[in-house]
């Protein structure tokens, strides 16, 4: 940890990790930018939902186009 990565198309803000152990889950995150880490315990329930919300945050952040009509 300590240097971000950064090229001249990109550049890692934060890396996250979802880390299960002994059934327990824990959510990872870094923040590249100031060298720091946050860590949170993630129920099972959560965990299992992660698909669906990932799948939600992505149609919403990226719409389908409109179709045309012919």
């Amino acid at each position: 940890m300590g240097t971000s990565v950064d090229t001249s198309l990109e550049t890692l803000l934060y890396a996250a990790e979802l880390v299960e152990e002994n059934g327990t889950y824990t959510l990872v995150v870094q923040d590249v930018a100031r060298d720091t880490v946050q860590t949170t315990p993630v129920p099972k329930a959560m965990v299992d939902k992660l698909p669906t919300f990932l799948a939600a945050l992505t149609s919403r952040l990226n719409p389908a186009p409109p179709r045309s009509r012919w």
